[in-house]
């Protein structure tokens, strides 16, 4: 039977190995200008419309392989990451409220990352170190800080670095000397790595801008996104 539904279709994801097409095919999907979201997420507000919901996610998943790519450092396959990061997305398009003044992009962020960094906590087993909200927000601020402070050596940290970053993040100095040595153990893989056999093109291509990605207000609590509509409330 012929599919007569306009919903546009979220091309496939599987492995690493079809990345490249995934990518290609999602950068088809058209942006919405603000008048067109706005219509959509009312459609789909009022009448829980499956075509209008489908249009907001497929128009956003470059911003999801944008955010997935930000943390690829953490040892991750992309595709797995983005994966989750469209559940994220999803969640987002279901609880958001065209009413509240903001676009689209800007609330789904918080779900996106939220999925992607409790998928990411999940597969480092950090429940063994614990998963407070310290500890969160340690574990995806110490390669920043450590980057900022030129700590780049793969070893143990100098005792006057774990002193920073633990003032800094507010942790307990221990707590930074044990992370760094289970982030360490993770690996670390770099975004200049290409995305073709060839050599042409390299993952740190899809990162357009120069915003921090790894949002610690989201790593810190999972409540982001009920917080950021209270703050945008007109």
């Amino acid at each position: 039977m012929a599919n007569k539904s306009n919903v546009p279709a979220v091309p496939a994801l599987g492995g690493e190995a079809s990345l490249n097409r995934y990518l290609s095919e999602i950068r088809k999907f058209p942006l919405l200008t603000p008048e067109q979201e706005y219509m959509l997420a009312k459609r789909y507000e009022e009448h829980q419309d499956p075509e209008a919901a489908a249009q907001l996610v497929t128009s956003h998943l470059r911003l999801v392989a944008k955010i997935a790519m930000g943390y690829r450092g953490y040892g991750l396959p992309v595709s797995e990451l983005i994966s989750e990061g469209n559940i994220g997305l999803m969640q987002g398009v279901k609880k958001f409220e065209a009413e509240r003044g903001f676009r689209l992009a800007t609330y789904a962020m918080w779900w996106i990352r939220a999925s992607i960094q409790e998928f990411i906590l999940r597969s480092w087993s950090l429940v063994k170190m614990g998963t407070t909200a310290s500890q969160k927000k340690l574990f995806f601020n110490l390669r920043r800080m450590k980057n900022n402070i030129e700590a780049f050596e793969d070893g143990d940290l100098k005792p006057e670095d774990v002193t920073k970053i633990a003032t800094d993040l507010g942790v307990s100095e221990q707590d930074v000397v044990s992370m760094n040595r289970r982030m360490a153990m993770g690996g670390d893989t770099s975004l200049n790595v290409p995305m073709r056999e060839d050599g042409e093109g390299q993952w740190q291509d899809w990162l357009q801008d120069h915003d921090p990605l790894q949002d610690e207000r989201v790593a810190t609590s999972r409540s982001g996104p009920s917080a950021m509509k209270c703050s945008k409330r007109r």
